[in-house]
């Protein structure tokens, strides 16, 4: 078997040469090139790659023999699919599901327990947030209501975890299926009366044209004061001015947020998240779209992104297929 010829593109894949070369069983060439690479070198590797592993694909080089264009993850919201040459495979990839729900639910027992707030306090020298000192009291997630936007891989593993908790579970989602962790699911034209019946509201939904600015501020109008948003999607799902005004008004309670509306680039770490400063606003716990960043996760991404390699290797059909090779009067989807 010859050896396929791989590309790594971007920052995201650039470091896991290594983990993929673990896990590949099949003869393979790899070669890595970050975001600010030569042109020329790029164009030369995409000359005689087989495979391309890449966040990102537009305006890229020309790629003849590319046979498989594998996203390293969920989203293919920086791919113009119109522009992967027609032969090849198109596919992404999961294995986000655990580390997503555990943050869900971990900013939601944090948000119920004033953790942040207590340990911020406690280490510059305060006991004011100790039941001995007469601290308010905090809450539990256990009889909350929590509702979940997006009942694919995260969110149905979040139902399951929160579930644990004593809380009651509520969905909304495109298409409305049973599930043993859900008490009722909502199609996505009933969203507001969903919204209305959550104590946390927990974003999961995946980024489409049809679901930008889905919560908007009629959706923060339809939650309850004391909702708390918990967003572990995309930062396009929820509207951006909608999001800081119901959170600095207090429109809703708080939110737990990871996913943002301006991202860094390789050479500059400090590009704000947003042009509203929700740095400034005590009721946000707010990461770095670090949700999902756990060594459990590139290991199951990573062992079904070598699966998939391996499928072309072998002449096969992979997995996760967004669009397959285009023929003339075929269906790309199909």
């Amino acid at each position: 078997m010859q050896p396929l010829e791989i590309v790594l593109y971007g920052v995201l894949v650039h470091e896991l040469d290594t983990t993929l070369r673990r896990k590949l069983a099949v003869p393979a060439d790899i070669v890595k090139f970050k975001e600010n690479a030569p042109r020329a070198a790029l164009a030369a590797a995409f000359a005689e790659a087989n495979v391309v592993i890449a966040l990102s694909y537009r305006d890229m080089p020309a790629a003849p023999r590319l046979r498989l264009l594998q996203a390293p993850g969920a989203g293919l919201d920086q791919i113009a699919l119109d522009q992967v040459p027609q032969q090849a495979f198109v596919c992404n990839a999961y294995g986000h599901h655990v580390a997503g729900a555990e943050y869900a639910v971990l900013g939601m027992l944090a948000w119920s327990h004033d953790l942040i707030e207590a340990h911020e306090s406690f280490r510059s020298g305060s006991w004011r947030m100790s039941g001995r000192c007469g601290a308010p009291l905090h809450q539990e997630l256990s009889g909350k209501t929590v509702g979940i936007l997006g009942y694919g891989p995260i969110g149905e593993k979040t139902a399951e975890l929160a579930k644990a908790f004593g809380t009651r579970v509520i969905a909304c989602n495109r298409t409305v299926r049973p599930s043993a962790h859900v008490d009722r699911m909502y199609p996505l034209t009933q969203l507001h009366e969903f919204l209305g019946e959550c104590d946390f509201v927990v974003v999961s939904i995946a980024l489409a044209p049809q679901t930008v600015d889905l919560i908007d501020a009629k959706a923060f109008a339809a939650m309850k004061p004391g909702a708390v948003i918990v967003n572990v999607a995309r930062g396009a799902v929820i509207n951006e001015d909608a999001l800081y005004h119901a959170l600095a008004q207090r429109r809703i309670a708080g939110g737990v947020i990871d996913a943002w509306y301006r991202y860094p680039t390789p050479d500059d770490l400090t590009v704000p998240p947003s042009k509203h400063p929700f740095h400034e606003l005590p009721n946000v716990i707010m990461t770095p779209h670090s949700s999902i960043w756990t060594q459990g996760m590139i290991e199951r991404r990573w062992d079904e992104i070598a699966r998939n390699i391996e499928a072309i290797a072998r002449g096969e059909t992979p997995s996760n297929i967004v669009r397959r090779p285009v023929t003339q009067g075929s269906n790309p989807a199909g």
